[in-house]
């Protein structure tokens, strides 16, 4: 049987899916997924600071097309990883309390719901207004006939979401320095490549 030796115990991992503590390490597929995530994450808040503080100008209404595009690939990637995740589950860290594990699968679900809620209520927003949507100038997605009350639902939805944005990322972010400075368990090395050439010759 694949993955086994013929003692029935699962074959070791090979280096590159392995931490230098020998904790499983995850996918390169799953690592790009969560950085590519990340770094949009940290785009598309500050786009939207800066769209809604510019007063009515060409530049506003580009930097909102530049928004409300790196929203959309948000949602798109994140579908992705939840397809991915369903095909490829994280791999275990049987070092970290049940407590731990819990809280982080939670989290994690949450980041994936607030970062669903979120380009769909901003895709909303604009298309019951009666607006189309460029997708980074590619493309048009077309709006939707215009409708106050259901938009200002998706207005309420999209002002309230950022601030669970802001603390589910937080907490993400926190747990990370928690786990990387206090426990030193070398969970953040599992999101990372090989960084010691282990498995490039």
């Amino acid at each position: 049987m694949p993955g086994t030796v013929k003692t029935g115990r699962p074959a070791p991992l090979p280096a590159t899916y392995v931490t230098a503590s020998g904790l499983p390490r995850y996918h390169p597929v799953s690592q790009a997924l969560h950085w590519v995530t990340a770094a949009l994450a940290l785009a598309v808040l500050p786009l939207a600071w800066v769209a809604v503080s510019l007063p009515p100008a060409p530049l506003k209404g580009n930097i909102f097309v530049l928004h409300k595009s790196v929203g959309l690939t948000i949602l798109a990637i994140v579908v992705l990883r939840i397809v991915w995740r369903m095909v490829r589950p994280a791999p275990p860290d049987p070092q970290a309390p049940r407590l731990l594990t819990l809280i982080g699968r939670v989290n994690h679900w949450l980041l994936y719901a607030i970062f669903l809620i979120m380009p769909v209520s901003g895709y909303l927003l604009s298309a019951l207004s009666g607006r189309d949507t460029p997708y980074f100038w590619l493309f048009t997605i077309p709006g939707l006939t215009k409708d106050e009350g259901p938009q200002k639902i998706a207005e309420s939805i999209h002002l309230v979401g950022q601030w669970f944005v802001y603390a589910l990322v937080l907490l993400h972010i926190a747990g990370t320095v928690w786990h990387l400075v206090i426990r030193r368990d070398g969970l953040l090395e599992r999101m990372l490549p090989v960084q010691d050439g282990r498995g490039s010759r």
